[in-house]
């Protein structure tokens, strides 16, 4: 131990740096500039008021440190950021990632993202690089297309740019991206990748660009963003925001320059003085590595490479790893006597934290218990844990029939000679209101043939049971994309209407109505007749007749919600038939929601605006249908899975569409925009009457 300790000491790590973290506040230390806003969460760097500038700023307060002044070697950073740009109805210039020496000189107001003018270059007192997200083709300025990210280096002609075409993306879709930028310094190199997927990088960047920041940064610059519209009107939304700084050594340290006195931040807001961070405050940060983070559950950025030593460092680093691999044997004697003399102690502690979360799950579990209590007094039919063992081989592994975060279900024999599938909660405390969600429901909805049946329930201290009746035709996400035989029409048909049959009795023919919230095809089982039974209810949210929808948390599964839902959090009958509606269309088609960036309803509507709409049919049929039958399908699909939620039918008139006994919607050949939910919208006297939308 000693011997290590010595080497430690001998050969320290090849950068001496401190790590800094700060919280990135949109309401205490981001200062917004011209017609940049706080919107639902998020920042709207451009408004849609026909006198505002077009352009809008938005900057971490603190200036960041770039530069040891002594080796003039630039900071290495990355960043990670959600965004959004929408139409309203046409699209802007786009919005860029911004580092600048200076926060208060903006560009010109009729585009270039708000940074540059034209023959804007370099200066001892200014210096600006951006990496724009670009969607006006701008010749002048030999932009690739309408589409593409690039690097802008103290001006607004680009030293590097790549088409977002080529990873399959499309900067206007109105949807939520994400984008990560590195710069390593070592390397002189930045690279850049773009996804819908926020919590996936691509494993290879979209635009890798050759940059030295040694010659361009000043030892503090501000990071942020920047957006202008231009001839356009959009907006453009920053959701989500994290950026670190590493590589530099602390010994070389400075103080960064005063803030001076910008801008107020917000207005409306109750702040004290100026609203800034000061310059001494313990956020800031002032050397070393910095880390920057706009939500407390967003994860460290993985750097591929944040450290690449040079050849003296290689050699103190054989050194130490020489030392460690020396001092190994005495780490493991020591080990083995620790283990020895504290596995008492270790286990004494190990039960105590095991002890206080298993309280704080009962607690959890105790809370919901009353409601528990009283929703399943109303059901008859409790079933013995005894039996339900005996049913389920104790659990059997090979019992499983599927599973989920909350729930793991078992296929089981009950004594009678009935065959179930067996719902087991995990960790009751936790999941007890999913559990008490889905019993309401099913009081609520009683019994239907288009409803997965209930035939008993159990519980145990605190071990919850759901049993239902079993389902031997699986679910319908297996039928269509497993290795089964594919299902033929009058099945997908048959399928189809006793979804809409039990959906529609959830919204209208209970006593309250239920929002089933999570309608997807691995919700839909399949009995021996293949009769679409709707299941999983956990999610369910019930609501008297006639009463406004309340937001709650957004739930669901991506490619299947409503994109009106996700930006609102408003839980509609609505919603539950846009979800109806992807359904509809992934039966007709056989195609999944999601197939890498592409979203099954903007593909059917690709195929009816090129009016081939019948040819969207799963191939797999090989013809076996009636056309009509297909179209028909096909566009209550489409009407169901409209944009705009006040266009979409009820569940009761899809019904009787997809029976014949109503007429079929007049729909566009194109798809329409989606209009912005009026809650969503910025609070403008000058916007009444006005529209906005965005393509999803």
């Amino acid at each position: 131990m000693l011997l290590l300790l010595y080497l430690l000491l001998l050969c320290p790590l090849p950068s001496t740096s401190t790590f800094t973290r700060s919280r990135i506040s949109w309401s205490s230390n981001i200062t917004l500039f011209s017609d940049a806003s706080l919107l639902n969460s998020s920042i709207s760097l451009t408004s849609l008021n026909a006198s505002s500038s077009n352009i809008g700023h938005a900057f971490y307060s603190i200036p960041m440190r770039f530069l040891d002044p002594t080796t003039h070697t630039a900071a290495s950073f990355s960043t990670r950021f959600t965004f959004s740009i929408i139409p309203s109805p046409s699209f802007g210039d786009g919005l860029a990632f911004l580092i600048t020496s200076d926060q208060s000189s903006f560009g010109s107001s009729n585009g270039f993202f708000g940074i540059f003018g034209p023959g804007s270059d370099c200066t001892s007192q200014h210096s600006a690089i951006a990496v724009e997200f670009d969607t006006n083709l701008d010749p002048l300025l030999r932009d690739l297309d309408d589409n593409h990210v690039a690097v802008d280096a103290c001006s607004i002609l680009s030293s590097a740019s790549s088409s977002a075409v080529s990873a399959d993306l499309d900067l206007k879709t109105g949807v939520p991206m994400t984008a990560w930028v590195e710069y390593l310094s070592q390397d002189k190199e930045l690279r850049v990748w773009l996804s819908y997927n926020s919590k996936h990088r691509p494993p290879n960047p979209l635009l890798v660009a050759g940059l030295d920041l040694s010659g361009l940064v000043h030892e503090f610059m501000y990071v942020g963003f920047s957006a202008s519209n231009g001839p356009g009107t959009a907006l453009h939304l920053i959701h989500r925001w994290s950026f670190r700084t590493f590589g530099l050594n602390t010994s070389t340290y400075s103080l960064p320059p005063p803030t001076g006195n910008p801008p107020q931040l917000f207005p409306s807001l109750n702040t004290s003085g100026d609203g800034f961070l000061d310059s001494h405050d313990p956020s800031l940060n002032t050397g070393g590595d910095g880390f920057l983070d706009s939500h407390e559950d967003e994860p460290d950025i993985e750097i591929s490479e944040p450290y690449q030593p040079n050849s003296k460092q290689t050699q103190k680093l054989a050194v130490l790893v020489l030392g460690v691999l020396s001092a190994s044997t005495v780490l493991l004697a020591g080990l083995v006597i620790v283990v020895v003399m504290w596995k008492p102690l270790l286990f004494s502690e190990w039960r105590a934290v095991n002890e206080q979360l298993h309280l704080e799950l009962k607690e959890r579990y105790e809370e919901d218990e009353p409601r528990i209590e009283d929703e399943l007094g109303n059901i008859p039919g409790r079933i013995t844990m005894e039996e339900i063992m005996a049913a389920t081989n104790g659990f059997n592994r090979r019992k499983i029939l599927g599973w989920g975060s909350t729930a793991t279900v078992y296929a089981g024999t009950l004594s009678s000679g009935s065959k179930v599938a067996v719902k087991r909660f995990a960790q009751a405390g936790r999941y007890s209101h999913m559990f008490a969600s889905e019993v309401a429901a099913i009081v609520a909805s009683c019994q239907h043939r288009n409803l997965v049946p209930l035939t008993g329930w159990c519980r145990d201290g605190e071990e919850l049971m759901l049993v239902y009746e079993y389902m031997p035709n699986g679910t319908l996400h297996s039928a269509l994309h497993g290795i089964r035989a594919p299902l033929s029409w009058n099945q997908r048909k048959k399928i189809i209407v006793g979804v809409a049959m039990g959906l529609e009795f959830l919204h209208f023919g209970c006593d309250r109505k239920i929002l089933h919230r999570d309608v997807k095809a691995s919700n839909i089982l399949l009995d021996t007749g293949f009769t679409a039974r709707l299941g999983d209810l956990g999610l369910a949210q019930l609501n008297c007749h006639g009463n406004e929808p309340q937001p709650t948390a957004v739930v669901g599964t991506p490619g299947y919600m409503d994109p009106e839902y996700v930006l609102t959090g408003l839980a509609t009958e609505e919603s539950d038939v846009y979800s109806f509606g992807v359904v509809a269309l992934e039966v007709a088609t056989g195609r999944l929601p999601m197939e890498g960036t592409i979203h099954l309803v903007n593909w059917v509507w690709t195929m009816r605006s090129h009016k081939r709409l019948a040819d969207a049919a799963d191939p797999r049929l090989e013809g076996r249908f009636e056309k009509v039958d297909m179209v028909r399908v096909l566009l209550v699909g489409l009407a169901c899975s409209y944009p705009n939620s006040t266009l979409r039918p009820s569940m009761r008139s899809v019904l009787m569409m997809l029976e014949g006994t109503a007429p079929l919607p007049s729909l566009p050949w194109k798809k329409p925009e989606f209009k912005m939910p009026p809650q969503l919208l910025p609070d403008h006297s000058s916007q009444e009457g006005n529209s906005t939308y965005y393509s999803f």
